[in-house]
């Protein structure tokens, strides 16, 4: 048998260092996977197949798997409603700057045009989430610098490309450009080039922050390969340093001047560090919330970022270094000189030890009848070394960023710049394919659980027995409530929680997991929740704990404006459905502030 377009396909992908694709099957793109299992039997052309229960969440699977292997990322789909369901996890990348390519079939060339079932216009449909790169194939010779330029242009701009393929073109036997006017004849590879500012420009760096007397770093997502490069800058600057989420992982939690996560999930030594710097170092992180950062005029700024048209659009910079930033800091550090007085970094320091302890207390509050606080702070003490941590978006992600404490060598991460619900598992699962040597935990909210995730869960059944360690646990947050919209109903609108589109049905995750074959833990007692914790860290095949928390414990912000205590007194006047549990919750957390250790 000749070699088809398909079989070409997948051995330029094998060829570009792709081994894993996740997808879903149809008749749209059946001659991809016919050429898929024809190649499972030779190694030099072997690529596996991870089989989603949905499209959208092999794209997931795909963005957080360039996010955790720093490598491409592959999504498959068929055409129509296949290639439609792949657009959120998509954009999932797109707006977390992740390389990844999609495949998606189309129906045959003969028909396009006719409303044919199935037919969408593709390229049109992939144009915005995929404009760095998106094609539709038309003749065997036409694929190979398709496949090539996807592949580049994905990894060079750190983006999402596009390749479609007509049904009937990806059996055709594959055929080589020809030697002739009108044809490309491509090649395999690409190497990260080394990005870095002019020497002028990291002067005029140095001397802004040189000259600051309070300096404050906010480090993102561009800064997690450059944390010995950050502590040195910031030891230097004596600088406290806040995180936005995708950068929870740059920086241990155990450093004494780490503010940890900045924004409405952040923290009050973030958010007191902010108003009271008058310098400000940012580095890789587009955190988009103006209100958390220095009012305009009261700091200077420095940004470092590999991407120009990410600078100085968050707050208005002094300098903008164009570069990587473990090579810029590099370059930088020689050029900055000691501070002398430690008194801004002690004061950090004090703000930061008096947090966690504020956390401390306000994780052992009671509640109805587990504290969600608690559950992220009984898991920080027992996370396995090198453990690798993803959450779904919603209240839990608030737990996420305060109260779990990262330590060196951890990863982790969720769905940033489209906070997109439903994508703690997909991510989780691509975690154990670009390291399956290592646990991985997932802490998701019910409604994200019912959403999609529950279905995920069924892929870990499939795949666990193929990990090296098995260790794989979902931490669902069962509290009957879509609760971060529920809080935000209060506190930014003014309106007391909507039963009609806040409550979710009670759902028994962990009996679902215990039915596909997993093991699955419930809890519902605080006392019970660190022993819990331990046996599903412990287990030989992946659980699901069911964590029964409370909804009336507020996702507190870091900063308390009067808008929002004027909203919430609106929302409990117009009578939210459980009045008394809202204001016991929302008292208990607040006065731990004031009152540290009292009910």
């Amino acid at each position: 048998m000749s070699q088809t377009v398909s079989d070409f396909i997948v051995q330029r992908l094998h060829q570009w260092g792709v081994r894993h694709i996740f997808g879903y099957p149809g008749d749209g793109i059946n001659g991809v996977f016919g050429a898929l299992n024809r190649a499972e039997a030779k190694a030099e052309t072997r690529i596996g197949f991870v089989q989603a229960r949905h499209e959208e969440m092999a794209a997931f699977m795909a963005s957080a798997y360039a996010k955790f292997s720093g490598e491409l990322g592959v999504c498959i789909a068929t055409s129509g409603p296949g290639a439609s369901h792949l657009i959120t996890g998509l954009y999932d990348a797109l707006l977390d700057h992740q390389p990844v390519l999609a495949i998606v079939g189309q129906q045959a060339r003969n028909a396009l045009g006719g409303s044919y079932q199935q037919e969408l216009d593709l390229v049109s449909m992939f144009k915005d989430v995929a404009g760095a790169y998106v094609a539709q194939a038309s003749s065997p010779a036409q694929v190979r610098h398709l496949i090539d330029r996807a592949v580049r242009i994905a990894l060079a701009r750190r983006a999402p490309t596009a390749i479609i393929l007509p049904n009937d073109l990806q059996e055709e036997p594959y055929e080589a450009p020809p030697r002739a006017h009108g044809t490309l004849h491509s090649g395999v590879g690409y190497t990260a080039p080394r990005v870095m500012p002019r020497e002028a420009e990291l002067d005029r760096a140095a001397e802004v922050l040189n000259a600051g007397k309070k300096v404050a770093m906010l480090i993102g997502a561009g800064a997690l390969h450059a944390t010995d490069e950050v502590i040195a800058v910031a030891d230097r600057l004596s600088a406290g340093c806040a995180k936005a989420l995708l950068g929870k992982a740059a920086l241990p939690d155990d450093l004494p001047w780490v503010t940890g996560s900045i924004g409405l999930l952040g923290t009050e030594p973030s958010y007191d560090m902010m108003m009271e710097c008058d310098t400000l170092l940012m580095v890789g992180s587009a955190f988009p919330y103006a209100e958390f950062l220095p009012k305009e005029g009261a700091a200077r700024g420095v940004q470092i970022d590999i991407d120009a048209g990410m600078t100085s659009i968050r707050f208005p910079m002094e300098v903008s270094l164009v570069g990587d930033a473990a090579e810029t800091l590099r370059s930088l550090l020689p050029r900055l000189a000691p501070k002398s007085d430690g008194a801004w970094r002690k004061g950090i320091e004090d703000n930061v030890a008096k947090w966690w302890k504020t956390l401390d207390g306000r994780a052992h509050q009671p509640a109805a009848p587990i504290n969600p606080q608690l559950v992220a702070w009984e898991l920080s003490p027992r996370l396995p070394e090198r453990a690798i941590i993803t959450s779904d978006s919603g209240s839990c992600a608030n737990w996420f960023a305060r109260d779990l404490k990262i330590r060196r060598g951890m990863t982790a991460s969720l769905s940033g710049g489209l906070a997109s619900m439903g994508a703690a598992v997909p991510y989780a699962l691509a975690a154990k394919y670009a390291h399956p040597d290592r646990p991985v935990i997932a802490l998701v909210g019910d409604g994200a659980m019912q959403m999609n995730n529950m279905a995920e869960l069924i892929t870990a059944a499939k795949y666990w027995r193929s990990w090296r360690d098995p260790r794989f646990v979902v931490c669902v947050f069962n509290n009957e409530d879509l609760n971060q919209v529920t809080w935000e109903q209060r506190i930014i609108n003014g309106d007391p929680k909507f039963e009609a589109s806040q409550r979710i049905p009670d759902v028994p995750y962990s009996r679902f997991a215990e039915m596909i074959g997993l093991t699955g833990i419930f809890v519902d007692s605080p006392q019970l929740l660190g022993s819990a914790w331990e046996q599903a860290l412990a287990s030989e095949k992946p659980v699901v704990l069911e964590v029964k928390t409370d909804p009336e414990v507020p996702p507190l912000p870091p900063h308390i404006t009067l808008q929002q205590a004027k909203n919430f007194s609106l929302a409990l006047m117009k009578g939210d459905p459980n009045e008394r549990g809202v204001i016991e919750g929302a008292a208990r957390q607040v006065l731990e502030k004031i009152l540290p250790g009292k009910e």
